[in-house]
């Protein structure tokens, strides 16, 4: 069976680090990229933070997380890095059965977290350059909560940035998916097709 708590752990720090207002520390940042890559953070927040906190049905908010995602985050490529090398064994049919499966995933689990994180704060720390991209730091104040270390990857920072990783005190959440997702598959046999049905089942139960 897929490891949906801790999956869903990690989706968690989504809404969390976004939830602004922020806190801004006054450490100058390297690089344009390192700059581009925290403003685009920062827009990213604004917009979920309107999401957290509008009125409205689920149906609503899953439409306003959707279009949040599809424009912030490189869903094709995350969803392409957690089936690992399946990817390539996968037919043109399993592999978009699996991208609309992946990024409805994310979008059930961003909305069924989003009334949690109202009076959230982050504080954003140094942006620093990565073979990968540029990863952005924060810290998310959660009220009755600890204080949790989130990183963002984001993707080509100067021209069209995208989130492509979120690392939650040093997990990853697409190497997390990935090796359950691995794990999954060796368990089945390397059948792509029950992979398929476990992440559908995932999203009905939670639709």
């Amino acid at each position: 069976m897929l490891n949906r708590r801790k999956f869903i752990s990690l989706i968690a720090a989504l809404p969390a680090a976004f939830a602004l207002p922020a806190v801004f520390s006054r450490r100058a940042w390297a690089s344009a990229g390192g700059d581009r890559a925290t403003s685009f953070i920062k827009a990213t927040g604004e917009k979920l933070v309107a999401a957290i906190n509008a009125a409205g049905s689920i149906e609503q908010r899953r439409q306003v997380v959707g279009g949040i995602i599809d424009a912030d985050i490189d869903v094709n490529a995350v969803a392409r890095f957690c089936l690992g090398r399946f990817w390539r064994t996968a037919t043109p049919a399993q592999q978009q059965q699996y991208l609309g499966l992946f990024r409805n995933m994310l979008v059930t689990n961003i909305s069924l977290k989003l009334g949690e994180y109202r009076g959230v704060r982050f504080t954003v720390g140094a942006a620093q350059d990565r073979d990968e991209g540029e990863i952005v730091s924060t810290v998310v104040a959660r009220p009755n909560n600890p204080a949790t270390n989130i990183q963002w990857v984001v993707a080509n920072a100067t021209a069209d940035p995208k989130i492509i990783d979120v690392i939650a005190e040093g997990t990853s959440l697409r190497l997390t998916q990935r090796d359950d997702y691995a794990s999954f598959l060796s368990q089945h046999g390397n059948n792509v097709d029950s992979l398929l049905g476990a992440i559908r089942q995932q999203v009905t139960q939670n639709g």
